[in-house]
């Protein structure tokens, strides 16, 4: 008997931080996107696809934030952000970041597993971020944000969309209208955050395209995926 299915496989969600952004949201938004539960969300933000207009003050800004955190107990009231999960993850997240080096890549902060007891690992940004790095290509899953240059917003788009992936992103443009059409006409993702980051909302649809799977979560929309619709066709007496 064949059974329905939903599947979510993971992600490498694109932020793309447009000509017109508000940098200052641009960069705490992007950093709440990446840092959420230490980057061990499928819907974290990934790649953080910045304009070349605005890519030097981005940067800047976005930098300062993830070299301000505090890792620590993350019961206490002062700690930004915990350990990871297991020590096996984050020796997975620390090779991505070595191999995307190795390829090009370069670390703008962090990148460097702490001595002590614990899976901790830094807020970590890597820049020059290029295909054929995991950086670029897979997901990586910790806090460790990958900053991609794009010539303009056209370009920015062309590399959101450039992922085998297609579970969540993001779009920061001061013109919401315009982040609108973006996000429901050309973003191959399931699901697109404007100004603003989130994970699953119990009344939304929740789910991906491409290689992140099929089907949808949540609300009405998920319900429906495990239900049968009959068909009943009456004809004239």
């Amino acid at each position: 008997m064949l059974k329905p299915t939903v599947l979510e496989l993971g992600s490498n969600d694109a932020y793309m931080v447009l000509e017109d952004a508000d940098l200052d949201l641009a960069a705490k938004v992007c950093a709440e996107a990446r840092l959420y539960n230490n980057g061990q969300t499928c819907i974290n933000g990934k790649r953080f696809i910045v304009t070349e207009k605005v890519y030097d003050e981005f940067l800047e800004k976005f930098v300062a934030r993830f070299e301000a955190v505090k890792t620590g107990d993350p019961t206490a009231d002062d700690t930004d952000m915990g350990p990871m999960s297991r020590t096996d993850l984050r020796a997975d997240v620390h090779e991505q970041v070595e191999k995307s080096v190795a390829k090009g890549a370069k670390i703008a902060c962090g990148g460097q597993i702490p001595d002590g007891p614990g899976a901790f690992y830094p807020a970590t940004v890597l820049t020059d971020v290029a295909p054929g790095q995991p950086a670029y290509d897979d997901e990586i899953f910790g806090p460790v944000a990958s900053v991609i240059k794009a010539k303009d917003d056209e370009d920015a788009m062309r590399l959101a969309n450039d992922s085998r992936y297609g579970l969540g992103g993001g779009i920061l443009s001061k013109d919401e209208d315009r982040a609108i059409e973006l996000a429901s006409k050309h973003f191959d993702t399931g699901m697109v955050f404007i100004n603003v980051y989130g994970v699953a909302d119990p009344s939304m649809p929740f789910g991906g395209v491409k290689n992140s799977g099929y089907g949808r979560e949540h609300g009405g929309f998920g319900m429906r995926e495990f239900t049968n619709t009959k068909s009943i066709f009456i004809g004239s007496a």
